[in-house]
């Protein structure tokens, strides 16, 4: 009998625990009825009734949470299409892949512009380009 009475005042400590850090970390937004102050001491003063009211009233549900029980049909939901990570969306991956694209062929038109401006400058300079007969051989 002892081991259930230490065992239950555990459980009620945790809870409490868990139920002060919610309480202190929830924005000024998240918490109904009572002021934050109030909550806290609530908590402090019977920790296994503040605690639970604080989870079952003193804060408002996440808008993630669903109605109903995990794996249950919890009554008509509408599903919300989830978000998509930007590397999983196709039009994000085909944007990326089109701007490589024209960055690459940017690149090579920059680098063909440099090797004709160099070429000029080469005729320009020597008069006729040096031709592959009149290499000598190394």
């Amino acid at each position: 009998m002892a081991r259930l009475g230490v065992l239950l005042f555990l459980v009620q400590i945790v809870l409490a625990v868990c139920a002060l850090i919610s309480c202190l970390s929830a924005e000024e937004g998240q918490i109904r009825a009572l002021p934050r102050i109030a909550w806290v001491l609530i908590i402090l003063f019977f920790p296994l009734v503040g605690s639970i009211a604080w989870f079952i009233v003193g804060r408002t549900p996440s808008p993630g949470a669903r109605a109903g029980w995990p794996g249950g049909t919890g009554g008509a939901q509408r599903q919300r299409p989830r978000p998509v990570a930007p590397d999983d969306d196709p039009e994000f991956l085909r944007s990326v892949e089109e701007r490589a694209q024209q960055q690459d062929q940017e690149l090579f038109r920059r680098w063909e512009e440099d090797l004709r401006r160099r070429e000029d400058d080469l005729r320009r300079r020597d008069g006729d380009p040096p031709r592959e007969g009149d290499r000598p051989e190394v």
